[in-house]
């Protein structure tokens, strides 16, 4: 048996095989799943469980587009949409490729003031 994952709820062995795993150990020492059935018997089982194949992996997608939009709303509940115009006094982050080499940890994380020139895109602007 495999853990079946959060966001789709199914173990990923069966959405890729349609049916659940088999250990080694399941196979060499006898337990009651292995016992109860033949190989005769076994076989409209497994063909059963892979026709319900596609039907788990839709029902993984839809479950996984609800897990997406759950996880962005959580990620998006504390963003503030902010709109610039043009000649706004902004501040631009300090990224590490553009940070000074000796700064140290204790360097700003800020750089700025920079005047908007002009809006570029949606959310980009000129500086």
């Amino acid at each position: 048996m495999t853990t079946p994952k959060t966001s789709t709820g199914q173990a990923l062995y069966s959405l890729v095989y349609g049916c659940e795993p088999v250990t080694p150990v399941e196979i060499h020492v006898p337990s009651t799943i292995s016992s109860l059935n033949t190989i005769e018997e076994n076989r409209p089982l497994l063909q059963d469980s892979l026709s319900l194949g596609e039907e788990l992996r839709d029902a993984a997608k839809i479950r996984i587009a609800s897990y997406q939009q759950t996880v962005a709303k959580s990620y998006n509940k504390n963003v503030n949409i902010r709109v610039f115009k043009e000649e706004d006094l902004v501040l631009r982050k300090v990224f590490p490729n553009t940070k000074d080499k000796n700064a140290g940890k204790l360097a700003p994380t800020w750089e700025g003031p920079y005047l908007i020139d002009s809006i570029v895109g949606q959310g980009a602007y000129r500086l």
